[in-house]
């Protein structure tokens, strides 16, 4: 854990492949159709997906979206050109087993039970503010989905996914990992044809939450990504789930972890830095002080 914000976090965004979902998961399938390649396939696979997003992102310069295509498309064009590289004969069936692999990526174990976690934070004060209803009041309450920061003024922060992912792909993997209703907004670049590390791609995530970019706190498990988050003005954590060494490009997210445990703590720390820093500014406000 490093640097933390002096604002309480209004939404935390997560990324989602490589952050939430597992790439590698592909591992298993790849090795069953070509022995003693599967984790070369899966790492040449990933590191040209990334390629081919940011080279069509920048060849789009322009602002034109010429050269964009959809994340599925990359995802396959990338596939194709790995088996290529490995000199590994890409079948059509090979070809739809790891594509139909890569729709359903598994989750990692931590994922799930820390978005419950953060999506039930809400409960008590969602308990307390229903107490004094009327029954019937109080049913539609607990039945309505629980509020968020930055939506509509509740009590816990707004919870999102951003990523290159179409709308599509997302929606698949959102509902075969399980995390279907953990969300307040899935957002896919798509609506705005520019990958990440694109500023637009990014500033999908306050308008979503109509907040400023340091009242979110974006979470990426890709070093790439947490410094373009960070350039943008996101509060960043770094899920360093590869325990990679810091991209060398002059910037540092504002907390590093290993697993979501390290995130829970990064958020009760920069949650409980904000209400202190607010408590000392009404304080040098207040009349007579």
């Amino acid at each position: 854990m490093s640097a933390t914000t002096t604002l309480s976090p209004k939404a935390v965004i997560f990324d989602a492949y490589g952050t939430l979902f597992d790439v590698h998961s592909v591992i298993a399938a790849a090795e069953q159709l070509f022995p003693g390649h599967g984790d070369a396939l899966s790492q040449l696979w990933r590191q040209k997906q990334i390629e081919y997003t940011q080279l069509r992102t920048l060849a789009d310069a322009g602002g034109d979206a010429a050269h964009y295509r959809p994340f599925w498309d990359i995802t396959l064009d990338a596939l194709r050109f790995s088996a290529k590289k490995l000199q590994l004969t890409l079948g059509r069936s090979a070809e739809k087993r790891l594509m139909d692999e890569y729709a359903c990526l598994s989750a990692f174990p931590d994922a799930v039970p820390t978005l419950r976690l953060l999506r039930d934070s809400a409960s008590v004060s969602t308990s307390a503010t229903t107490s004094g209803l009327s029954p019937a009041s109080a049913s539609r309450a607990s039945r309505a989905p629980s509020s968020a920061v930055g939506t509509s003024g509740g009590s816990r922060p707004g919870l999102a996914i951003l990523s290159n992912g179409n709308p599509q792909m997302l929606d698949v993997a959102v509902k075969s990992a399980g995390m279907s209703g953990l969300f307040d907004h899935v957002l896919s670049v798509d609506a705005v044809h520019a990958y990440k590390p694109a500023p637009a791609a990014y500033a999908l995530g306050t308008q979503a939450f109509d907040v400023l970019p340091r009242e979110i706190v974006f979470v990426s498990s890709n070093g790439w990504d947490i410094a373009g988050a960070t350039w943008f003005g996101f509060t960043t954590f770094w899920l360093n789930r590869q325990n990679a060494p810091l991209e060398e490009l002059g910037v540092t997210p504002h907390g590093t972890g290993a697993g979501m445990s390290d995130l829970l703590a990064f958020l009760k720390t920069v949650t409980s830095a904000g209400r202190a820093h607010t408590t000392a500014s009404r304080i040098r406000h207040s009349p007579g002080a």
